[in-house]
Formats: C-alpha cells, sequence, structure tokens
C-alpha cells in the first residue's frame, strides 16, 4: 500500500500528475476510511500504463479508450486502436524526414554563401521551405 507520494515517487511521476489522472478519470481515487488514502499495486500499474502509452504518442483521450477496452476485453479495437497511431507516427517521420534534408541544405547552402541576408533567414522571409 502507497500513500500518493509514495505512489508518485514509485512511477516516477509528481503527485499532481496523480491527481491530473483522477480528474482525468484515468486513475481512480480509492476510498480514505481514515484519512490518508491508500494505494495498491493495481494504481502503480495503471500509472505505469498511461505513461508508456503517452511515450507510444497517445493522447490521454486515447489511452481512456484503451482503459476501457482492456476492461471489456476488446483487443482488436486496441489494436486497431493501436495500428492508427503506428501510421500517425509513420506520418511524422517522414515529415521530419522532410524537414532534416531541407534545413541540411539551407545550412550547406548558408555556409557555401558569403552574401547578406543569410540564406536560412532568407529562405523562411520568402516562405516557410518547411512546409509538409
Amino acid at each position: 500500500m502507497f500513500t500518493i507520494g509514495k505512489l508518485a515517487a514509485k512511477a516516477g511521476v509528481g503527485v499532481e500528475t496523480l491527481r491530473f489522472y483522477q480528474r482525468k478519470g484515468l486513475l481512480d481515487v480509492p476510498d480514505a476510511p481514515g484519512k490518508v488514502r491508500h494505494y495498491d499495486e493495481s494504481h502503480l500499474r495503471r500509472v505505469l500504463f498511461i505513461k508508456g502509452a503517452q511515450a507510444a504518442g497517445f493522447s490521454l483521450k486515447e489511452i481512456a479508450q484503451l482503459l476501457a477496452m482492456d476492461a471489456s476485453q476488446d483487443h482488436h479495437k486496441a489494436r486497431h486502436l493501436a495500428l492508427q497511431r503506428l501510421h500517425a507516427i509513420e506520418k511524422q517521420l517522414s515529415q521530419l524526414q522532410i524537414a532534416r534534408t531541407i534545413l541540411e541544405k539551407l545550412a550547406q547552402e548558408c555556409e557555401l554563401s558569403q552574401h547578406k541576408p543569410c540564406p536560412i533567414i532568407d529562405s523562411f522571409v520568402d516562405g516557410p521551405p518547411l512546409r509538409i
């Protein structure tokens, strides 16, 4: 059993993060027979899941959906949501690669150019080259 402070420390988050998760309905608030609420391993597991899902890029809304899918054992929908997230990440990676290529080219032009204004500054003024 953990107090909220100990749960936060064990999960590597702040107490306010746990309270935020509670307000969002992602983490239940245990009954408090005394004045101190006690959390158990299931709460720790839930917080670790939330952190892991956030690291994978899921929004809090999607995390709530995943939790509901887990409770109903709807693994098909959970898999579908994960595949959607994967597709979004692949799109972001593609966009980042384009941005990287553009910035590499601009940096090279800047290095080779001795005129003013700087080609990097000039390119952003003329129209963002990073349109993806």
